[in-house]
């Protein structure tokens, strides 16, 4: 069932045997997987089943930089399905690598293995709508040739996929089911305030719920899990201070901290010897039609040898706002960029506001390649605005086999890069967030060791050529700051309390009733986009409470029974 909260009698008390917040990818898979084992869940959202201004307004605060960090309100969706709205659908797993503890990245090492974890994915990549759990362009696409023809290397793989999503929007395309499991209800509008402990704070024993219409409510459940997101689950710790003054499982002041988004840049030039038959830069379809692409990628081993972080690359096209690519596409998105979502119009704006010259040239391309302009317009309108399972991307026609590296690489998690309360509050009386995200120096260093390893392995080959600026790569890599809405580490797992907020089950510590799903949990950000990951990080929290949940049954059913 999925009703407004607003019909809740106000001061009533509601029961269930979990309650989560949030009704995102995380909360979605996670309800759905507690419902199909016949446990009672209550399913609190925010938001509505459309964008809500109101309600959108409540992400809103403050950021230390917005050259580093775009304000909190932009990158997610308050409603249902989350930001899983305006998601590209880029899946795929992290790395075995990313949950080992390495001496050459502090911080890192999960409680759990990429072993653990691997009987989840499948089914999150079904969520997803991903196509088979297949990350080998060998053995997902067995008809297609190389990346890049003739190139062979042990250090520089090209054999990695990312496969995407129709991108699927989890609150339309799961409202049905959410509507009629039998043991599952959805209340909209609904937003948690305060997490409620019991006097010893060992325990959560309520939670209090508002809606923007002022009706107040109560939720008790056998357990709760928080399902808010990267930034939203570290602000209602905080927030919650009526047992814990220092907010809840902060006791070593550890909620907020750590947090990560990605390092992400073009970068360079390769060149590409030979025809331009030689190289797959594009996406290409699977078997079972899902749009795959490859990536390069850094073997293990070299991570390990070197000390790097993890991190790929894509081929990508030059930068769009400099008309000397002389592409009629490029320069068509660049002059329609104010058209774009922020998402993706934000790269659209480099540096200082373009002159008259400039849109001058960019018009003058878009006059000079009507063929190219012509024949995206209508693949863009066939493949895209029309099409169920969108085409993820712009991809040229590759003319000149020269290709700028798109990078995306994992950020070494740091305790001063952390999200706090700011004195603001919100329209439900909330502390309001503030985002002091921060890099470092040994993130850029890292990605510039990887793509020195790359540009060996392509002059060792004598297939390719890459050159880049070293004195520029940081320009490069920050000119947009933290990438997109990839949210990680605020609530950060691990073994010992006083550096982590769960533990390898996304228990908070000190509260035996209380879970986080989502990536705020992660401990490291991988190559990765995290979607995917938490999405099987929350089916297997859900298999762990139904067990919880039975155990705690079976002496009451025993008891019944004599």
């Amino acid at each position: 069932m999925i009703r407004d909260a607003n019909s809740i009698p106000n001061g009533s008390r509601l029961e269930a045997d979990v309650c989560v917040v949030g009704g995102g990818p995380a909360g979605i898979a996670l309800a759905l997987a507690l419902a199909d084992e016949g446990h009672s869940v209550l399913l609190l959202e925010s938001g509505q089943l459309q964008e809500h201004a109101p309600t959108q307004d409540l992400y809103e605060g403050e950021v230390a930089d917005e050259q580093l960090h775009s304000p909190p309100g932009k990158y997610r969706q308050r409603r249902l399905g989350g930001s899983s709205a305006i998601w590209g659908g880029r899946c795929m797993p992290f790395d075995p690598i990313d949950f080992e503890t390495r001496a050459h990245i502090p911080h890192s090492g999960w409680p759990l293995s990429y072993g653990d974890l691997l009987p989840w994915y499948p089914r999150a990549n079904a969520l997803a709508e991903a196509g088979r759990f297949l990350y080998d362009a060998n053995e997902a696409l067995p008809e297609a040739g190389p990346m890049i023809a003739g190139f062979d290397s042990t250090r520089v793989l090209t054999n990695g996929l990312e496969r995407f999503s129709c991108p699927t929007h989890f609150g339309s395309r799961y409202a049905k089911r959410l509507a009629l499991a039998p043991t599952l209800e959805v209340l909209l509008g609904a937003n948690c305030t305060s997490l409620q402990l019991q006097p010893d704070g060992q325990a959560v024993r309520e939670l209090q719920v508002r809606t923007l219409q002022g009706t107040q409510f109560f939720v008790a459940a056998r357990h709760t899990v928080l399902a808010t997101g990267g930034l939203e689950t570290a602000r209602l710790l905080l927030a919650s201070r009526d047992v814990a003054p220092q907010g809840v499982g902060n006791q070593h002041d550890v909620v907020g901290r750590y947090y990560m988004c990605h390092i992400a840049g073009n970068v360079g030039t390769l060149t590409v010897h030979g025809p331009t038959r030689n190289v797959r830069h594009g996406y290409e379809i699977s078997p079972e039609g899902i749009y795959c692409r490859r990536r390069l990628s850094i073997a293990a081993g070299e991570q390990k040898r070197l000390g790097l972080a993890n991190a790929v690359a894509r081929l990508h096209f030059p930068r769009i706002t400099d008309p000397a690519h002389r592409s009629g596409v490029l320069s068509g998105l660049f002059l329609a960029r104010k058209m774009i979502s922020y998402e993706y119009s934000k790269r659209l704006k480099d540096g200082a506001p373009p002159s008259a010259g400039i849109y001058a040239r960019h018009l003058l391309n878009v006059v000079a390649d009507p063929l190219d302009t012509t024949a995206f317009l209508a693949h863009w309108l066939a493949k895209r605005t029309l099409a169920g399972r969108k085409f993820p991307s712009v991809i040229l026609r590759n003319r000149s086999n020269r290709f700028s590296l798109e990078v995306h690489g994992e950020q070494m998690p740091q305790a001063h890069s952390r999200v706090t309360l700011a004195d603001s509050t919100d329209a439900l009386g909330m502390p309001r967030l503030k985002v002091d995200w921060r890099y470092s120096r040994a993130d850029i260093d890292s990605v510039g060791a990887s793509l020195d390893v790359m540009a060996e392995e392509f002059e060792r080959s004598g297939k390719a050529r890459f050159d880049y600026n070293r004195h520029t790569l940081e320009e490069d890599l920050m000119r947009f700051g933290a990438y997109g809405g990839h949210h990680i580490g605020t609530a950060r797992m691990g073994v010992d309390a006083r550096s982590s907020v769960v533990n390898a089950d996304c228990q908070v510590h000190s509260v035996r009733n209380l879970f986080v799903a989502g990536s705020a949990v992660f401990p490291t950000s991988s190559q990765a986009n995290p979607t995917l990951t938490l999405i099987a990080m929350s089916l297997r929290l859900g298999d762990f409470l139904s067990r919880q949940l039975r155990a705690e049954r079976s002496p009451l059913q025993m008891k019944e029974a004599a």
